[in-house]
Parts: structure tokens; sequence; C-alpha cells
């Protein structure tokens, strides 16, 4: 399992990192590996304006479908069009090219309070107990 240092978790199995002015948003090695085969991402239009914690989106994979949740609040910039044609680029890529969203942050404060991949880390540890 992966915990990409560079980036912060929600206890809800999304990534946010910084690039420049922008957020960039996906699911956890964490995430993909526990949903299977990803075979279908929905991702919201750009230019939609999400609060944090409101899900943009849906994964599904051979397992489940499950919603993905805004880590930090604002405007939807950019989406991974990759991903309607080849969604398992989030099981093969999840930090990389696998990215489903990008946010222009309206409280960019709100990244400073989510976790750690140390913290994320023994969060999911206590999951599988």
């Amino acid at each position: 399992m992966t915990f990409d240092k560079d980036v912060k978790y929600l206890e809800s199995h999304e990534w946010a990192r910084k690039d420049g002015d922008v957020i960039v948003c996906g699911i956890s090695d964490y995430a993909q590996d526990s949903l299977g085969d990803i075979v279908f991402v929905e991702l919201p239009e750009v230019g939609q304006t999400l609060k944090k914690g409101e899900a943009f989106g849906v994964v599904e994979s051979v397992k489940a479908a499950s919603d993905v949740y805004m880590p930090v609040s604002g405007e939807i910039v950019e989406i991974n069009g990759v991903l309607e044609e080849t969604p398992e680029t989030v099981n093969e890529d999840p930090f990389g090219d696998g990215w489903l969203i990008k946010i222009k942050p309206s409280e960019p404060s709100e990244y400073d309070g989510l976790m750690s991949a140390d913290d994320y880390k023994t969060y999911t540890e206590g999951l599988e107990d």
C-alpha cells in the first residue's frame, strides 16, 4: 500500500495535493485497492462550486459504487477526461494519471486541516482491526 507523503487525506479516502493555486484530488491507493477493478468514473461539471465534504462524483468498481467527496470548498476547474475511456487508470496510478478533479479553493485554509500520510496510514490500519 502506498501512502504518498506529498498529499493530504480525508477519512473518506480521497487525497488532495496543492499544485500552484489549485488543489488536485483523487482517491487513495487504499481506496482503489479496497474497491477492486474500477469500471466507471462519474465526475462533476467544470465550473460547479461545492463545499468541503460534499459528494462531487462516483467511482464504480466490479464490487461497489462509492461517492467521492470534496477535500476543500471551491470551484471545479478541471476534470480528468481520460477516465471516461480508461477508468482503470485510477487503479494503475491513483496519485498520478488517475487524479479525478482540480479545484480552485474558496477556503484555502481547509487544506491544512486534512490528514497527513502518517495519520492516514494509522487511520486505515485501525479500519482493518
